[in-house]
């Protein structure tokens, strides 16, 4: 029931999208000797005009190291073109975000996982799955996980995460992850929506930061709680080697300002996915002088107050979550 509540919603707030495409996994991308993304990454597959024509597999897979992977969903699956990252340690892996596919699609993103990582890892290891934040598009994987042995499944609200966390100050102060080997730091980041989190990663030096910042055009639901989130996150940049702020979507062209709209399907020449750390003291120093009435626009990023039909749907939408 709520599964079809959300996509009512889901249709009434975005345009409608054609689905088409076969599940796989491509191939591993080379990292280019000279990029300005750290990724070394030019382009992630971007979808296809026509999507009924559309071939390309399911789910794009970069390997930037033997413990470090991304994942894009096809455009042509979801317009959202989620990315998920997944992260190895010697004990655990985190998965962050599940992606957008529903429980009824054949694609399944915990198969995708196992052909990533290997079956050695999946039965060895405790995968641990949490959420950047309660957007369905970053939780629609999740039901494939369900009843799965050595799988942690950290649900996206605020109960269970505040529990999984056990964030002694929520919404302040920081929360610690130990996959073997591999410590993870986890802020919470509200703004965007009120469970966004932020995970920093020391061996990558990878700000993960979900809805909160990335390439795209960001919708703000509370601007005062993302006031303070962007200021923490600058001022954590500040006294931590920080190489790359990494989001869920890639929304920008490479043309300084212009996007794609929402619903787009195609996006032959999209920015890098990662933006510089320096965007974040960019961004705070125009917040902080702002009202949160009128949008923020810079070369590699949008950032807007929802009006009141988005931020209505939206609590529906977390509703629904919680």
């Amino acid at each position: 029931m709520h599964t079809k509540i959300l996509a009512v919603l889901l249709a009434f707030v975005y345009s409608n999208l054609t689905m088409a495409a076969a599940p796989g996994i491509s191939p591993l991308h080379e990292v280019a000797a000279k990029s300005a993304s750290v990724l070394g990454v030019h382009s992630w597959i971007h979808g296809s005009d026509d999507c009924s024509t559309n071939s390309d597999l399911a789910f794009d897979v970069y390997a930037h190291d033997k413990t470090t992977y991304i994942l894009r969903q096809n455009k042509c699956i979801t317009f959202e073109a989620p990315f998920i990252y997944v992260l190895v340690g010697l004990d655990e892996v985190l998965v962050l975000d599940t992606g957008a596919a529903e429980e009824s699609s054949d694609i399944s993103f915990y198969n995708i996982l196992g052909a990533t990582l290997g079956q050695d890892v999946m039965d060895s290891k405790i995968i641990v799955v949490v959420h950047s934040h309660s957007h369905s598009d970053h939780y629609g994987g999740d039901a494939q996980f369900n009843d799965k042995n050595q799988v942690t499944l950290v649900k996206p609200n605020a109960e269970a995460i505040k529990e999984f966390f056990d964030f002694e100050h929520w919404p302040n102060g920081e929360a610690r992850v130990e996959l073997g080997g591999r410590t993870l730091i986890v802020m919470h980041t509200p703004g965007h929506q009120e469970e966004s989190i932020t995970i920093y990663d020391p061996q990558t030096r990878w700000l993960l930061t979900g809805d909160t910042l990335y390439p795209g055009y960001i919708y703000v639901k509370h601007w005062e709680n993302y006031k303070k989130s962007i200021a923490r996150l600058e001022l954590f940049s500040e006294s931590n080697d920080v190489t790359a702020l990494m989001g869920s979507h890639i929304e920008m062209t490479r043309t300084p300002e212009k996007y794609y709209p929402i619903g787009t399907t195609f996006q032959p020449d999209e920015a890098p996915l990662d933006l510089r750390p320096g965007s974040l003291k960019e961004l705070n120093d125009r917040l902080q002088g702002s009202n949160g009435k009128e949008e923020l626009v810079f070369d590699g990023f949008i950032v807007a107050p929802m009006n009141g039909i988005q931020r209505t749907l939206s609590n529906i939408a977390r509703w629904i979550t919680q």
